[in-house]
């Protein structure tokens, strides 16, 4: 019987280290929960990372192979666009990150560079 016990709090253990774990689940669309996805596509998840190319202050990059993003201020719908297909020496990620990644970072780059509030 003891073992039973246990298993019950093995399993909410292994929920809770998952939800801590996960910035941002597929249903969330609250505007931080968009954000915080949104700067984890631009800082970690794309491969290459966007910063490794791209200046934008809130993501404490300052590269200079890519535009300014801070300068440039572009638009959401832009972002996604460049993101989806590529554009110059720049890959595209449509196949490697989501629709959801994609719209995420976008819209996080939008707001952080001040183009849109």
């Amino acid at each position: 019987m003891r073992h039973y016990a246990v298993l019950p709090k093995r399993r909410l253990a292994a929920a809770t280290l998952f939800a801590v774990a996960v910035p941002c689940s597929a249903g969330d669309s609250t505007p931080e929960a968009r954000m915080a996805l949104g700067k984890e596509v631009f800082t970690r998840l794309a491969q290459p990372p966007c910063s490794v190319c791209h200046a934008l202050q809130e993501a404490g990059s300052s590269a200079e192979i890519g535009p300014n993003l801070d300068q440039l201020k572009p638009d959401a719908q832009r972002v996604a666009a460049a993101v989806r297909k590529g554009i110059g020496i720049m890959p595209a990620f449509g196949t490697s990150l989501t629709e959801e990644q994609i719209q995420a970072v976008a819209h996080y780059v939008a707001r952080a560079s001040g183009a849109e509030k």
